[in-house]
């Protein structure tokens, strides 16, 4: 029982990460590629302060990791595996009704 418990706030996390879609275009940027916050916020269009929170959630979910480089820090995926399941994510979900809300769309908060 405790693992289930233990899964269910892993994908609960996972998805509050995905639920914001700044977050999302961050964590398939580096998908792509390791990269650096200024990079990213211009790459995504927004500002570095935003990015910033954005990037200290997602950390925070353990989703990806801050790694130093010289006088600046590097940001990628915490595994690898991280971008096969926003792959397989994107494959699945293959229709997307654009008059259905989902009932938790109007919740914000982060992990």
């Amino acid at each position: 029982m405790l693992t289930l418990a233990r899964d269910i706030e892993v994908l609960a996390r996972f998805g509050r990460a995905l639920a914001d879609p700044i977050r999302c275009r961050v964590l398939l940027a580096l998908r792509d590629a390791p990269a650096y916050p200024a990079d990213l916020a211009d790459m995504i269009g927004v500002s570095r302060t935003r990015l910033s929170n954005h990037l200290a959630c997602l950390r925070d979910c353990g989703l990806v990791v801050a790694l130093p480089d010289g006088r600046r820090t590097r940001y990628e995926l915490a595994d690898e595996r991280l971008g096969h399941a926003l792959d397989d994510l994107r494959t699945a979900v293959v229709t997307v009704e654009a008059d259905k809300n989902c009932p938790d769309a109007e919740t914000k908060g982060c992990c």
